[in-house]
C-alpha cells in the first residue's frame, strides 16, 4: 500500500550547516506518529524541510507524488498542513478573518461550512470572532494557528509542539482535533515533549537525534529515560 507520506534520505541545511543527514520516515492514512527528541535534534528543521521551508534533498512522496521540488504553497494546496512552533497570526486582522485566509482557493460553499466547524471546534474562537488576533493570549493564537489551518482540509498535519502554553481544557481540544483528523483518513505528523498525551494519542513514536531517525517503532516502549538512549546509541555511528 502506498504511504501517505514517505519521505527517504531527507537531508536539510540552514546556509552552510546541515542539520538533517538523511532522515526516512513512513506515515499512513489514519496514523498519529509522533516525532520526538531533545531540543536542536532537526525535529523542527524537518517539518519545515517537508513543506519547502529549508533548503533540502532527497526524496518526499505524498500520496504517491514527488513534492521535494516543489515549493510551500503548492505543497500546501495538495494536502500538507503545517502548524510551526511559533505563533503566526495576523495581528492586525480579526480571528475571523485569520480563519478565512486558510480556506482554499475555489471552495465555495465548503468555506462556510469549515468557518462553522471550527468555531464549533474551538468556542473559545466563536467568543471572539471579531477580535484582532493580536490581542489574544499565546495559547489562544495557538488554537486559532491550528484551526486555521485545518481551515484548508489538509490529509496530513504537521503539527510542533501544539500543546505549549494551553490550558487542560485547550490541550483536550487540540487533542480531540488531531484524533478526528485520524479518524477521517487523514495523517498527523506531531512535534511534542509531552509525552505522556503522546502516549495517549500517538499510534506509533519515532525519535530523531544528531539530525536523523534513531528509533521508530510502539510509542509504548518509550519514555524521557529511553529516548535519551536511542539519541546517544543513534549519535555512536
Amino acid at each position: 500500500m502506498t504511504a501517505l507520506l514517505d519521505a527517504r534520505s531527507v537531508r536539510a541545511w540552514y546556509g552552510e550547516a546541515q542539520v538533517l543527514h538523511g532522515v526516512d520516515l513512513r506515515i499512513d492514512a489514519g496514523e498519529l506518529v509522533l516525532l520526538c527528541g531533545r531540543n536542536g535534534s532537526g525535529r523542527s528543521t524537518f517539518a519545515k524541510a517537508l513543506v519547502g521551508l529549508v533548503r533540502r534533498a532527497g526524496s518526499i512522496r505524498f500520496a504517491g507524488e514527488e513534492l521535494a521540488a516543489r515549493p510551500t504553497f503548492e505543497i500546501a494546496r495538495r494536502g500538507v498542513g503545517y502548524v510551526a512552533e511559533q505563533r503566526e497570526v495576523f495581528p492586525m486582522l480579526s480571528v475571523e478573518d485569520n480563519l478565512r485566509l486558510g480556506i482554499k482557493p475555489g471552495a465555495g460553499r465548503q468555506a462556510m461550512r469549515a468557518l462553522a466547524d471550527a468555531f464549533e471546534r474551538f468556542p473559545m474562537l466563536a467568543q471572539r470572532r471579531k477580535t484582532a488576533a493580536g490581542v489574544l493570549s499565546g495559547g489562544e493564537q495557538q488554537m486559532l494557528v491550528l484551526a486555521r489551518t485545518l481551515m484548508g482540509a489538509p490529509r496530513l498535519l504537521i503539527v510542533d509542539e501544539p500543546t505549549e502554553g494551553l490550558a487542560p481544557q485547550a490541550v483536550e481540544s487540540v487533542a480531540e482535533c488531531l484524533r478526528g483528523l485520524c479518524k477521517q483518513g487523514g495523517a498527523v505528523l506531531l512535534i511534542e515533549q509531552r509525552l505522556t498525551m503522546a502516549h495517549r494519542l500517538a499510534d506509533r513514536a519515532a525519535v530523531m537525534g544528531h539530525g536523523r531517525i534513531v528509533f521508530d517503532g510502539a510509542v509504548g516502549m518509550l519514555d524521557a529515560h529511553t529516548v535519551d538512549e536511542w539519541i546517544a546509541v543513534g549519535g555512536e555511528r
